[in-house]
This record gives structure tokens, sequence and C-alpha cells, in this order.
């Protein structure tokens, strides 16, 4: 669907791996804290209520021996600061250590002191967790309450649920990056066999995928190498087929192209239909021929024969002088300060620049602007025309062998073979670049041409 994010392969696979290394961590966080919290919490428990019942025992004797040091007891039973002794008696509460509010306690709590029933439970009191025990005496009517300090431990439950979150983020982020890593080193056979197509699609017929030593990965590349070189040979094929073909042509229409301009000079003692039928097998004649011409060109440029040896060229010399030997009008041209330099084979750029003014001229009464410019270390250059521009859907298609667009299927004008825009793009191509067609500000069509300038 259109609009919808979705991640790549890499990152799918490397989430997939973070969470399930993050749902596993979290349930043995859960586990390691709840059997360790539970185990601490009734150790601290039993603990208190323990010595809870060894100190209602003293305080029971002293109360059915009538002895008269009760607060003095109380006070020596206290084992922290932050603990806190109560004995409700009728009409009396004595307090020990820390000293609280007895109300604080809840009435059920103390209910069950006074029917006899020990009872326990966990409070926060004055903003001190505690566990509060409750007991009776036995010699005499009154409610023991011992109220023991949970500090120590309730510390201890925050740094565990510290580190038990710490470590199941932690894992989170470890899966992701493991994740990432593994399936970035899974996916380099794709990548690598993703480049090796793009080179192949891009005009490289020569590349191919490395030897794997992977036995799962053997037969891919066994099998994509084998493809291209069947790939290479029919293009190379094909290639010199068109080649051959053209150049056997070249001899009967060089013969057609002069008997064709002995006709077209004595066209005013061919009257009528004929002189009709005379302008139209001229004007193919002449169409024929630069088709011709560029199928040689083509068919040396995909057998890859005459490639020279790259050279610094500059670019708006080079326009300079494609258009100076032009007739016609001189077309403005704009350039930088500084002029772009590449690498590359000068006559091809030069075909290139001459094609591109060659369609304007054709379909959109000629060029209007060139310009050559430098942008973010590409060299630019521009051919405007004043024409009907082309359809958004033919753009890339023009760039095509043997489309020509709107004007396909007619006969008798100057319509051109097809083969000019395809020849500006094959070498464009070779040279590192790209060609793009756009809608000129003011209307009309604006061709791009963009190749990477030379490091001089």
């Amino acid at each position: 669907m259109r609009g919808v994010h979705r991640f790549s392969l890499r990152w799918r696979v490397a989430m997939v791996l973070g969470i399930g290394s993050l749902l596993l961590t979290s349930v043995l966080a859960l586990v390691v804290w709840n059997l360790a919290s539970g185990y601490m919490l009734r150790q601290r428990e039993q603990s208190a209520v323990r010595q809870a019942e060894v100190n209602v025992r003293l305080v029971d004797e002293s109360l059915r021996t009538g002895s008269h040091g009760l607060e003095e007891l109380l006070t020596g039973l206290t084992a922290s600061p932050d603990t806190t002794i109560l004995l409700f008696r009728p009409g009396r509460v004595l307090t020990s250590g820390r000293q609280v509010d007895a109300s604080v306690l809840p009435p059920p709590l103390l209910r069950m002191g006074r029917e006899g029933v020990p009872a326990g439970q966990r409070l926060i009191v004055d903003g001190i967790p505690v566990y509060a025990v409750t007991l009776p005496i036995t010699n005499a009517e009154g409610v023991y309450v011992e109220m023991a300090p949970m500090v120590q431990l309730d510390r201890t439950f925050r740094f565990l649920s510290a580190v038990l979150v710490t470590t199941t983020v932690a894992s989170g982020l470890l899966g992701v990056m493991l994740g990432s890593w593994a399936s970035r080193r899974a996916l380099r056979p794709l990548t690598a066999l993703t480049a090796a197509a793009s080179r192949i699609a891009g005009g490289d017929l020569k590349a191919r995928l490395p030897e794997q030593s992977d036995p799962d990965l053997t037969p891919l590349a066994t099998t994509f190498n084998a493809t291209a070189d069947a790939l290479e040979r029919r293009v190379l094929r094909d290639a010199r087929f068109a080649g051959d073909v053209s150049h056997e042509l070249r001899s009967p229409l060089t013969t057609m192209v002069n008997a064709a301009e002995v006709l077209r000079r004595r066209r005013t003692e061919i009257p009528g239909t004929a002189g009709r039928a005379l302008d139209l097998l001229t004007s193919e004649v002449d169409r024929f021929a630069r088709m011709v011409v560029d199928l040689l060109e083509i068919s040396r440029a995909d057998q890859q024969v005459d490639d020279p040896t790259p050279e610094p060229i500059d670019l708006a010399a080079l326009v300079t002088n494609v258009l100076a030997a032009r007739p016609g009008a001189p077309v403005p041209l704009e350039a930088d300060g500084t002029s772009p330099h590449v690498l590359g084979d000068r006559r091809r750029l030069d075909r290139v620049v001459s094609n591109l003014l060659d369609n304007a001229a054709r379909h959109a009464g000629g060029a209007v602007r060139v310009a050559v410019l430098r942008r973010a270390g590409q060299a630019r250059l521009e051919v405007d025309d004043e024409g009907p521009g082309v359809p958004v859907e033919l753009r890339e298609r023009i760039f095509e062998r043997f489309d020509r667009g709107t004007r396909a299927g007619s006969r008798g004008t100057d319509t051109g073979s097809g083969l000019g825009l395809a020849l500006v793009a094959q070498h464009v191509q070779r040279h590192g670049g790209s060609v793009r067609v756009e809608e000129r500000p003011g209307g009309g069509a604006r061709f791009v041409v963009e190749i990477p300038e030379a490091q001089l």
C-alpha cells in the first residue's frame, strides 16, 4: 500500500531479535523478582514475628510479676531507632522507640490482637515501610504491637528492580545490535547480487558474483553468473548482427542518398503526385541514413570496441564548439564562472550535445537556452526548448531505442530515427552520469545531463 512505511528486511530481523530478547529477559526478570523479593520478604516477616514473640514473653512476664520497670523494659526491647513498640492496656497506651500515633494502626489488626489471634501486616507509617506484628498478652488484658522497620529491605528491592530493568533494556538493545550484525552478514550475498544486477542493468555486462564458499550460496552465484554470461553473449551477438547489417546497408544506402540528392535538385521538374511522392521518398531516405549511422554507433558501444582512454574535458568549451559549428541562429550559452571538467570521450560528449540540440530542433522549434553548471560535484548540462514539453508518462520512454514519443508511426516529416536520445542515454551512462527530462519553467522541456566532475 502507498504511504505505508516498511522497514527493510535487515531492520525487521534486528527488531524481531531485539523484541524476542526483550521478552525473554523480561520473563526471566519477573521470575527472579518474584522469587527473590518473595523470599526476602518472608524472611524479614518471619524474623520480625520471632523477635516480637520473644519480646512479648518478656513483657508478659513483667506484667505477671508486677514489676515496676515496664517502661525501661520496653525501651530496651527496641532493636533500632526506627522500631516502634506499642503496648495497649485498658485506658492506657505505652510507646517505646520511634514515636508514632496509635491511630495509624488498622482497627482490624488491633481487634485480632484483642481477640487473642496473632496477626501481621505491612504498613507505611510516616513514610517508612514497616511490618506490624500484633500479639495478645496472656497474663494481663492488653495487646502488644511491634513495628519492625523494612527500610533496608525496601532499598534492596529498589536496587534489585533497577538492576533487573536495566538488564532487560540492555538485553533488548543488545538483541537489536546482534540482529543487525547477523542480518547484515546474512544479507551480504544479497547485497552483492543487487550490486552486480545493477551494474548489468547499467550496461556493465562483465559484472559477476564472486565464488562462494558457503554451500547454500554456491548455486545462487553459479546460476547468476551463468545467466549473466548468457545475457552478455546474447547482447554481443545482437550488437554484432546490428553492426553487420548496418555496415552492409551503407553501400546501397550511399547510392540511395546520392540518387535522392540528384532527384531533389530536379524537384521542380516533377510536379503533382509524383513530386509529393519524391518528397516523401527523399525524407525517408534521409531518416534511413541517420538510422543506419546511429545503429552502427550503438552496435559499437554495445560491443565496447572503441573506448578510448578517458581524458579531462572542459565541458563549457566543448558545448561552445558544438554550438559554433551548427547552422542557424546562435543559441545563448549560460555557464558558471569556473567551467566544470569531466573525464571521458570527447567524441561521445560531442554526440550527446548534438543529439540534444537536434532533438530540440526537430520536435520543439530549436533550443532557446543551453547551460553548463556545477552542482554538488556534478557537471550539469541543460538544454531548454519552448516546445509542447514531454508528458510525464513519456519522460523515461523517450530514452529507449526506436521510441519517438507521440510522433511514433508518423511519416513524411523529419521525425527522427528514434535512436538519438537512446544514444544520449547510452553515452552519458558510459560516463557514469544520468540524463532526464524535466518541465522547463515557463513552458517547454528541459533536458538535464549530469556527469561526475573530474578531480584535476
